[in-house]
């Protein structure tokens, strides 16, 4: 069963990387097809994943795009049909490919994902800090990409990650939410892995406050009941409400000069706080530090919580559903990638347009696969042969390639052939070879054959005119872009 699963590490450099990667190394059992680790850092030298007993390493980059964005990457490459998500601050047990093979085999076909088993070891010594119980709650939490396998099907059905969510917070359990929605369900296996405490700086918990943005995002996408059906706790935000509106009240009649109603909205901030920080004290270990430290941040967590509620209530007032990036981008090839002579034979005259090579490499630099889908009837009109056509076809790969995968039509417009553009053979002989849904495919060309076709198909249609695109083309177009790289940049904007 490993042998058709990828793991997927997204990491921004941290030391824990080389912990997990070690574990990994040493575990004995089968080996996964592929370990994918995608680096997150904006920028620094390329990271060393050398280890020997490791299974074959592939280290893509994203630039630095958020956690959502890198494990979006990361299966997008994979071409495996289970992708087993790990973070890079977890420590797998010693027996996890061999969990990890029992847990995906023989599952049924209404199965999309399986979660691992989280624990998270506390302090034996003394009672837990306000941050360590915080992570506590990871080993019950529902969904969580910590250790989650899911079936690459499903992953491209609904889009990946939402990369809308910036942080690594809930962007898991909306993903969960999507797949399930789909009809399929999710399961937990017998794997386990440990997720240590992270070490961090006493402000830390001002810093989680900006999931309260996420939350509102969460209720735009899913609606009022997603937190019961995610299993994600209210938390105090209605307590943060009240104790930010009685402070807010306080100054505002102390300003009006109505000294007493002032005092008794400062009190009634002043229980709101205190009860807070009593909460979060009398659990944890009580030393000075932590005391102190939840003393301050009790009385900033309240109205930092509520404005970053507000900020996502401003923010998130429409959203659409996510639909990601495509699996597959086909291309026309001449006047859409390459400059268009008619009926070329000679590959020394196979010459990209201006930004073809960036525009192919930026939908490959974000995991899309790309193809070429085109017309080539001089063949049948015996203008050229199919010889000197395959030859033009490895000069354009020579200088935009790799493509994934080349359909070409040898036949005339009489011909009745169920290739030729308009019609969709190609496009969908194409995603047929890639094992891709052509609802999640994009055709971009310059006349209304190539838009056609990839609405017979199922596909999306994007059209870049040129000198011989008829204005009828450009009004019956679904999708209209000045140009190749504009075309791309709405595709990778999920504008397609």
């Amino acid at each position: 069963m490993l042998a058709e699963c990828t793991v997927v590490v997204p990491t921004i450099g941290r030391p824990s990387l080389d912990v997990l990667l070690d574990a990994l190394a040493a575990a004995p059992g089968p080996r996964p097809a592929e370990l994918v680790v995608v680096d997150d850092r904006p920028q620094g030298p390329p990271l060393t994943v050398d280890r020997p007993g490791l299974p074959p390493v592939r280290v893509v980059r994203t630039g630095g795009g958020g956690p959502a964005r890198a494990r979006n990457l990361g299966w997008r490459t994979a071409r495996t049909g289970w992708i087993a998500f790990l973070d890079d601050d977890v420590v797998p047990d010693p027996d996890w490919y061999e969990r990890l093979d029992e847990d995906l085999r023989d599952l049924p076909a209404d199965v999309a994902g399986s979660q691992g088993r989280v624990r998270v070891p506390l302090p034996a010594d003394r009672r837990p800090t306000d941050w360590e119980r915080g992570t506590a709650g990871l080993a019950t939490s529902s969904w969580i990409t910590a250790d989650l396998a899911y079936r690459r099907a499903a992953l491209a059905a609904v889009g990946g990650f939402d990369e809308r969510f910036p942080r690594a917070f809930r962007e898991d359990s909306d993903l969960a939410l999507r797949v399930v929605d789909t009809g399929s369900r999710l399961v937990r296996g017998q794997r386990r892995i440990t997720h240590p405490v992270r070490p961090t700086d006493r402000w830390v918990s001002l810093r989680v406050q900006a999931g309260n943005a996420d939350d509102v995002l969460m209720r735009r996408l899913h609606g009022p009941d997603w937190r019961e059906r995610a299993d994600a706790a209210l938390g105090r935000r209605p307590q943060h409400l009240a104790v930010t509106a009685a402070g807010v009240a306080a100054l505002g009649l102390a300003a009006a000069r109505r000294p007493r109603a002032a005092l008794a909205a400062a009190l009634a901030w002043a229980a709101g706080t205190a009860e807070f920080a009593r909460a979060r004290i009398a659990p944890g270990p009580r030393d000075r530090a932590e005391v102190t430290t939840m003393a301050l941040t009790s009385a900033a967590i309240p109205p930092l919580a509520t404005w970053h509620w507000l900020r996502g209530v401003v923010r998130h007032r429409r959203v659409a559903p996510w639909r990601g990036l495509p699996d597959l981008v086909l291309f026309d090839r001449d006047g859409t990638l390459v400059r268009d002579y008619p009926y070329n034979g000679d590959p020394e005259l196979v010459r990209p347009v201006p930004g073809a090579r960036e525009a192919v490499d930026a939908l490959r630099a974000r995991g899309v696969r790309v193809g070429v889908v085109s017309n080539q009837s001089g063949v049948a009109r015996g203008i050229v042969t199919r010889d000197q056509v395959d030859a033009c076809m490895a000069r354009l790969d020579e200088l935009l390639g790799p493509f994934e995968t080349v359909q070409v039509c040898p036949h005339g417009p009489d011909d009745g052939c169920s290739c030729r553009k308009p019609a969709p053979g190609m496009v969908k002989t194409a995603c047929a070879e890639l094992g891709v849904d052509p609802a999640r495919t994009v055709v971009i060309g310059d006349i209304g054959a190539d838009v056609e076709a990839a609405a017979a198909a199922g596909a999306s249609g994007v059209l870049v005119p040129t000198p011989v695109t008829r204005k009828q083309e450009v009004a019956a177009a679904p999708r209209v872009a000045a140009t190749l790289s504009a075309a791309v940049d709405d595709v990778l904007a999920g504008r397609w």
